[in-house]
């Protein structure tokens, strides 16, 4: 799961062919996600070895989001405004997040495979992320922040939701400090499958 302040990441990839629901869903079945060349916009396929993931089992809550949190400083919202939040992750100079990338997880939304978490202050989207869930599994691509701790928020949110439905893996793609600070550890390719195949058995729903 990337955020806006991070660089493109360079990893060994397969070129993708056009993107649809059907594609993305067989794609993260596999373990495989697309992203698009920031200067290209050429879409292939990534499958990272070691991956980064977030353990469900354990909770880590930053010191400095308790108060945040208590206050209710930030609405949570799910699934209102999923392609604002997409745009908003491109939002930067460099992107992966092309607008095929965008029209084709927007239809994988309304098809009802992917998911924003969303943090509202004032009436206003302040932050927030999106991502793929199957099965027991939650695919994490990006987030944004607009507000200082609003897109910690959001993440706070997610892990929370996850742990009460039952789901297994929270799949963050590769590892950042700011995402280390919730529990992020990078794992071997073969745990990674193993703990995939498991959670994907599963038969968990994130929204409503």
């Amino acid at each position: 799961m990337t955020d806006t302040t991070s660089e493109s990441p360079k990893h060994q990839h397969s070129k993708a062919p056009a993107l649809d629901p059907a594609l993305l869903l067989q794609a993260y079945r596999i373990g495989a996600f697309p992203m698009a060349d920031p200067k290209t916009g050429e879409i292939d396929w990534y499958a990272p070895d070691p991956r980064a993931v977030i353990d469900l089992s354990k909770e880590y809550l930053p010191r400095s989001l308790k108060a945040v949190i208590r206050k209710g400083v930030f609405e949570v919202r799910w699934d209102t405004a999923f392609e604002a939040v997409m745009e908003r992750c491109a939002a930067r100079p460099e992107t992966w997040i092309s607008t095929a990338i965008i029209q084709a997880y927007t239809a994988l939304h309304r098809a009802g495979s992917a998911h924003s978490v969303e943090t509202w202050s004032g009436g206003r989207l302040a932050g927030g992320l999106y991502g793929v869930a199957i099965g027991g599994a939650f695919f994490g691509e990006s987030m944004f922040s607009d507000e200082t701790d609003a897109s910690k928020v959001a993440l706070v949110a997610l892990t929370d939701r996850l742990r009460e439905r039952g789901f297994g893996l929270l799949d963050t793609q590769f590892i950042t400090p700011h995402l280390q600070r919730f529990g992020a550890v990078e794992i071997a390719r073969a745990d990674y499958q193993e703990r995939l195949r498991r959670s994907l058995r599963l038969n968990c729903v994130l929204v409503p």
